[in-house]
């Protein structure tokens, strides 16, 4: 057995990397172009590089101006059956390999929703560590190359890849996509890689590319390899499964009854919109008028407000680190808050009218730390508002409402968003409910939780993790594998929409 103190710390290092109806149903047809994925067991290592990844895709800029980011048989099959072998990295993040150029130089890539490049390490990149630890793209050794040099680079929250562009063909299984234009990364600052399992990053969402690159799915498109505009993702969450899943372009597969389709609201990312949560049958509340949210494949968790999250772990048993911030408000003004909503005042003016979201425009090194103060307190105070307005619609006493709030602070997350758990009472935890096109999609807690060992010792961590991103991007829910493992999705661009169904 792990001591108290060691568990907590590699709790603490683990969870916080850790951190996304079309008009005719898709037709199946002779040129679906299927992935296979493979199965990896989840270790220690995989979590900290995966939520690492998460949070750091999070908030790298895909478009400088635009964007910041940050996934019974139905359909039939194929004639076709293109397949590439991918392992399934932490149980979600899914890669497999690829080849570029001629004769072909092989790569493992992440499959990823959010991003829109293609990269790969250089054979020029020679200061980086990571990249003696990968395979690299050597352009003199292929028939197939054309130059182009024009720089790239990508940055992210805690580190950064650059490199320049070059051409060559690709090769996706069975298909090859012609002068597909990439980065040849011959920097790559970041512990990330080091952890990562996979050597670049296939990405797979809108054209929001850096360099205005073409991206290979378009180009799969473009070039006639694919018939239909529809990719769509099946992910195994058997742990003992040798298949870990499959992606198909150009149809769909593996899945049960119908699809629900809600359409693409903003075309950067595979984004729609949500209405409320529900834990047990309870409403959190807090997108009862609708929420964001992003479709994701690059990350093994949920994603969400840390108000709203709170919520959800407080309810699943799970644990969090102790906020000062948090009792602060309910000791101070938590009996105003009460009277405030009790008069009807509109939940987002509350902390506004106690004057703890207003902020004011002075400099110097002292307003500025009051600043950054005010602002964790107004956070905070919004939290608590939500937190005691969804009890108050249910007509609980002003004493129990107390009692719940004091409980969340005591669960309330850390900014990494870290929350674990009992891994022996998984059987009496709730369902996790979500509500897309106006249907419900539950998570049972078999599909929301994470497990690993830390030696002898079983470790469960939470698969809804707090992250605030800020406007005017966020606030956004980003829906990774957790969700997609237990539901069947369809990306189509050819009419902006999402499609969800029960998996096989």
């Amino acid at each position: 057995m792990i001591s108290t103190e060691a568990r907590n710390k590699l709790i603490h290092q683990a969870t916080c990397f850790c951190l996304l109806a079309i008009l005719l149903h898709p037709t199946t047809s002779t040129n679906l172009f299927r992935v296979a994925l493979k199965k990896r067991q989840l270790e220690l290592d995989d979590i900290r590089a995966g939520r690492m990844i998460s949070k750091l895709k999070y908030s790298h800029s895909q478009h400088p101006s635009d964007y910041q980011s940050f996934a019974t048989l139905g359909g039939g099959s194929s004639d076709q059956d293109h397949q590439v072998i991918l392992k399934n990295y932490l149980n979600a993040q899914y890669y497999g390999v690829i080849a570029i150029g001629t004769p072909p130089q092989e790569f493992k890539v992440l499959f990823d929703t959010g991003s829109s490049n293609l990269w790969v390490p250089s054979s020029k990149c020679y200061l980086s560590l990571t990249c003696y630890l990968h395979p690299k793209y050597k352009s003199t050794k292929s028939k197939t190359y054309t130059k182009n040099g024009k720089p790239g680079s990508i940055k992210y929250g805690s580190g950064s890849m650059s490199g320049f562009f070059s051409e060559d063909n690709v090769k996706v299984g069975d298909l090859v996509v012609k002068n597909q234009e990439f980065i040849e990364a011959t920097r790559e600052r970041s512990l990330t890689y080091l952890l990562a399992k996979f050597d670049g990053l296939l990405g797979l969402g809108f054209q929001i590319s850096v360099g205005n690159a073409v991206p290979v799915w378009y180009n799969m498109v473009d070039q006639g390899l694919v018939k239909d505009k529809v990719l769509s993702f099946w992910l195994n969450r058997d742990t003992k499964a040798e298949v870990g899943g499959e992606i198909v372009f150009g149809g769909v597969d593996h899945f049960k009854g119908n699809h629900t389709y809600v359409p693409v609201t903003r075309k950067g990312y595979w984004q729609f919109n949500m209405g409320d949560i529900f834990v047990n049958n309870n409403s959190t509340g807090f997108c009862e008028q609708g929420c964001g949210a992003i479709m994701y494949s690059g990350t093994s968790l949920i994603a969400g407000p840390t108000t709203v999250i709170a919520q959800i772990n407080h309810a699943i048993g799970a644990k969090g680190v102790v906020s000062a911030e948090c009792n602060e408000i309910i000791s101070q003004y938590g009996e105003l808050i009460w009277d405030l909503l009790v008069s009807k005042m509109p939940r987002r003016q509350v902390c506004k009218e106690l004057g703890l979201c207003v902020f004011r425009q002075e400099t110097g090194i002292k307003t500025v730390v009051e600043k950054e103060r005010s602002s964790v307190l107004c956070k905070v105070c919004e939290m608590v508002v939500v937190w005691i307005h969804t009890k108050l619609k249910m007509n609980e006493t002003k004493e129990k409402v107390f009692e719940y709030v004091y409980q969340l602070c005591e669960s309330h997350l850390s900014p990494a968003g870290e929350a674990v758990f009992d891994c022996n009472n998984i059987e009496n935890m709730p369902n996790v409910t979500f509500t897309i096109g106006g249907n419900h999609f539950s998570l049972t807690p078999q599909q929301y939780i994470l497990k690993t060992r830390v030696g002898h010792t079983e470790m469960c961590i939470s698969g809804f993790a707090g992250y605030d991103l800020p406007s005017p991007t966020g606030p956004l829910w980003i829906i990774g594998d957790v969700f997609m493992g237990a539901y069947h999705t369809v990306f189509d661009s050819g009419n902006l929409q999402i499609g969800i169904a029960e998996a096989t």
